[in-house]
């Protein structure tokens, strides 16, 4: 099957052959603007619909595309990556000692069927002094990550704890993803690798 990825993102990238599937990268480019007041879920379930839809405009019925889109919020103030070190400053220090959640929206499109779902984890930041803020924006890390920080990498330093999907802080929800693609797409997780198994 032809399975297009519709996501410049290194980290779904990766996330998505952790998973062993097989796929091509086609960015998106749509207009990542949405209504005023929009809650965090209804946000990224929005983006990850025009993300796919315009992916399958160009290629046809044909492929499996998964499109998702991802931002951090505290409560339902949405941030996004930040636009400067000072941005990423005061991101980091909202984020400083609290929890806050990851929602990541997620679309499946094949031919005339689209699935979009979304999932959301807690994930709560130690105390975090202006010396470790400082210090965290000055490895560069922060500048293309939604509230200007990544768990999989240095960020990882920040987090105190999680509850929920790991891979949907990453960029991408792969429980929810994988029942999607077997339930819905008949795309099975598990594929033996050589007969007799």
């Amino acid at each position: 099957m032809d399975i297009i990825l519709a996501s410049r993102s290194p980290r779904r990238k990766a996330l998505l052959e952790q998973i062993g599937l097989t796929f091509r990268v086609h960015v998106s480019d749509v207009d990542e603007t949405t209504p005023p007041g929009l809650a965090p879920a209804a946000m990224v379930e929005e983006l990850s619909r025009r993300k796919a839809a315009a992916v399958a405009a160009q290629e046809g019925p044909e492929p499996l595309i998964i499109a998702a889109d991802t931002v951090v919020a505290i409560g339902d103030v949405i941030l996004g990556k930040p636009h400067s070190p000072e941005d990423a400053f005061a991101m980091l220090s909202a984020l400083s000692g609290r929890e806050h959640h990851v929602y990541t929206g997620v679309t499946v499109m094949r031919g005339g069927k689209a699935v979009t779902f979304h999932e959301s984890t807690a994930v709560r930041f130690r105390p975090l002094s202006e010396g470790d803020i400082r210090g965290y924006i000055a490895t560069g890390e922060p500048m293309d990550k939604a509230g200007a920080y990544g768990i999989q990498s240095r960020g990882a330093l920040l987090v105190e704890g999680i509850a929920g999907d790991y891979g949907n802080v990453v960029g991408l929800p792969l429980f929810r993803l994988g029942r999607v693609l077997a339930e819905d797409f008949g795309l099975p997780p598990f594929k033996p690798e050589r007969s007799g198994l």
